[in-house]
């Protein structure tokens, strides 16, 4: 499940998002921070009030600090909308949350087949792989992140972490 980091082409649905992709990812584009809202709204966007119902359950959930809680929101938005990609990055946040990597790596494969340029996601595999040790990896992950969206600040502290730790030893 960790190796599952190849590309994807991206779905129909998040194809009309590359523009805004191309924005977030150049750190000079002052419009960066709109780009981000907008792809943040669409990927939100199950078209499905119960679905989004669903997921923003969840996101309370996750917001109060109930794991227990989210991952059922989550798990329910799964099961009955599996193309929906901002489920699964949900519930894999709940089980990273609540200290279930192997679920929560499970989780964001998925994420990332179904949404390849989620950077919330590589990142989060990012972290599991630092939890775990695997500082090679992790900082690919990271990197591929910090490459859709170069404006977030704990990736890039990161990547600087790991980038130091291993000066001068091949990762």
């Amino acid at each position: 499940m960790l190796g599952t980091m190849a590309a994807f082409p991206a779905s129909a649905e998040t194809a009309g998002l590359d523009p805004y992709f191309k924005e977030l990812a150049d750190p000079n584009d002052p419009g960066w921070s709109r780009a981000e809202a907008d792809i943040r709204r669409a990927w939100s966007r199950s078209g499905s009030a119960a679905m989004d119902l669903l997921l923003k359950r969840g996101e309370e959930a996750l917001d109060a600090g109930d794991t227990e809680a989210a991952i059922e929101h989550f798990t329910a938005l799964t099961d009955h909308a599996p193309d929906f990609a901002a489920g699964w990055n949900g519930r894999a946040t709940a089980y990273f949350m609540a200290g279930l990597y192997g679920p929560s790596a499970a989780d964001i494969a998925r994420t990332l087949k179904l949404e390849p340029r989620h950077w919330g996601a590589l990142a989060g595999l990012g972290a599991i792989l630092e939890e775990m040790g695997d500082d090679k990896r992790a900082l690919e992950a990271y990197k591929k992140s910090f490459a859709l969206n170069p404006h977030q600040q704990d990736v890039k502290d990161a990547i600087a972490r790991l980038d130091e730790a291993h000066q001068g030893t091949a990762l």
